[in-house]
């Protein structure tokens, strides 16, 4: 009679330890199905990104050429928040190693952009879309030439500042 209660807490203890391994399949199972997910989800590419930033490279153009100084501050914080992303989500690619080479490029045009400056903006521009090319050169995209555009690239937007 005295074994009773022991054979019981033994199976209970058992039962515990059974049902702890079992939590523990049922959670890698769970862990394993999210990373599937993950990797099976989109990811945009560098081509991407470097397509948006060409477009707000642009619309920063049109916008200060026009002294629309707060689109251009925008249009600046556009192509450093696609820059971050870039380097974020395609670090496995050797270019982005390179994406630092723009910073100074980015900051002369913030400079002038924040003095309202257009003739320190439009050498400022000259100078990133430079260093765009010379990015692009170093990392064997020479032929993927940015010029300054010279028509806006869309037709329903102004980039006349809205006073």
């Amino acid at each position: 009679m005295k074994r009773i209660p022991g054979v019981v807490g033994i199976l209970l203890l058992f039962t515990a330890c059974n049902s702890g391994t079992d939590r523990q399949e049922q959670l890698q199972t769970r862990i394993d199905s999210l990373q599937q997910q993950l990797d099976n989800s989109y990811k945009p590419g560098l081509g991407e990104f470097m397509s948006g930033i060409q477009v707000h490279h642009a619309k920063l153009w049109f916008a200060g050429t026009n002294n629309n100084w707060k689109l251009a501050d925008f249009e600046i914080n556009e192509i450093e928040e696609s820059l971050e992303a870039a380097q974020k989500y395609c670090a496995d690619r050797p270019e982005v190693k390179s994406i630092q080479m723009i910073s100074p490029a980015m900051d002369s045009v913030k400079n002038a952009v924040g003095q309202q400056n257009a003739l320190l903006f439009k050498s400022s521009y000259i100078l990133l879309t430079n260093t765009c090319n010379n990015c692009h050169r170093a990392t064997q995209h020479e032929f993927n030439v940015i010029t300054i555009p010279s028509a806006p690239p869309f037709t329903n937007q102004s980039f006349q500042s809205a006073r």
